[in-house]
């Protein structure tokens, strides 16, 4: 399936739910890794408000990419926010959705309402 990049310059992106590891296999609470670096990969929550509209999101994250310090309901910035549409069949059902990866979580800034 195609990547698509994610324009969040003119989004306020709020930390929802604090970094935690990504589970790969729940049964065996194997971490998932990058399959290209081998390195760790977390989740956060966010919501991501643009243009008037909002959305719960998961992005996934590599370890290293984790800024020290965010804090639940702080503004921050996704570099490298692509998004990624999926469809599997689990148990007989067909499962579809969008999959968010960006390269980082660091502090950002609460976008200013533009005067009309």
């Amino acid at each position: 399936m195609r990547v698509i990049r994610v324009d969040a310059s003119t989004a306020t992106i709020l930390l929802t739910e604090a970094p935690a590891p990504k589970v790969r296999d729940r049964q065996t609470g194997e971490i998932a890794k990058d399959t290209v670096s081998g390195e760790a990969l977390m989740t956060i929550g966010v919501v991501y408000i643009d243009e008037g509209e909002s959305s719960l999101i998961q992005v996934t994250i590599p370890g290293s990419g984790v800024t020290d310090g965010l804090t639940v309901g702080d503004p921050v910035s996704l570099p490298g926010l692509v998004a990624r549409p999926w469809q599997s069949v689990f148990n007989g059902r067909e499962r579809h959705g969008i999959a968010y990866r960006a390269t980082a979580v660091m502090p950002g800034a609460f976008q200013m309402a533009q005067a009309g």
